[in-house]
């Protein structure tokens, strides 16, 4: 079944609690290197059929207006799933 992906962030001037609290804990497990971490969410939207323009245009417009905050955060990215598309 075809999917869309839909990936939201923070915007850049919104804390991030659920970030800092990860960035903090990776040195303790093990991991070195990262200077920060950012969470955001992704959502899968099934499509029963072939994704048309109009069907990705609808995605956008869901992203924009229900999937997202606009007030705090950034729809980063609308994309057809590469997995499905192949």
């Amino acid at each position: 079944m075809p999917r869309i992906i839909v990936e939201v962030m923070p915007k850049p001037e919104i804390l991030d609690p659920q970030g800092k609290a990860i960035a903090s804990a990776l040195p303790h497990l093990g991991f070195t290197g990262f200077s920060g971490v950012r969470q955001g969410k992704r959502f899968e939207l099934a499509v029963d059929g072939e994704i048309t323009d109009e069907i990705l245009e609808s995605a956008r417009t869901a992203a924009t207006e229900m999937l997202s905050n606009p007030v705090i955060e950034d729809v980063i990215s609308v994309r057809v799933d590469d997995e499905d598309a192949a």
